[in-house]
């Protein structure tokens, strides 16, 4: 089965480990995501300056690393992410800013990107909503 993967939910909510176990879980089960697609909130687990405390799981470290070992197509919301200050170099130019913080494993896209993914999967999977 083919799963597209949409995150609404900060980091350190619930929402993001459930997602994170619900990907792996798909990937061990032998199932393909088609994509990741982060939203709202979620954009911050594309951000490289979070610190977690250290008796807490970094999950955004986990989701990157998630991310680059199956290489898999990880899309944070262009929209969600420039609100929320989460910048790839270009953006960060764009607007002036000093510095950018978007990491490696992710790509900034619109929100077409989440529809394509799910009119290619068989399933879109969302967590975090409201």
């Amino acid at each position: 089965m083919k799963f597209a993967i949409a995150l609404f939910a900060p980091p350190h909510a619930p929402s993001s480990r459930r997602a994170l176990r619900f990907a792996e879980a798909a990937l061990a089960g032998g199932h393909q995501i088609v994509r990741l697609f982060f939203y709202q909130d979620s954009v911050h687990v594309a951000s490289s300056l979070p610190v977690s405390a250290q008796d807490e799981l970094d999950l955004p470290a986990v989701w990157r690393a998630f991310v680059t070992e199956h290489n898999l197509d990880a899309v944070v919301c262009i929209a969600a992410a420039l609100r929320r200050g989460v910048l790839n170099d270009e953006e960060a130019q764009r607007y002036g800013r000093v510095s950018h913080n978007l990491g490696a494993s992710w790509e900034l896209s619109g929100l077409g990107q989440l529809h394509e993914a799910a009119q290619d999967a068989d399933r879109l999977i969302c967590f975090g909503g409201d």
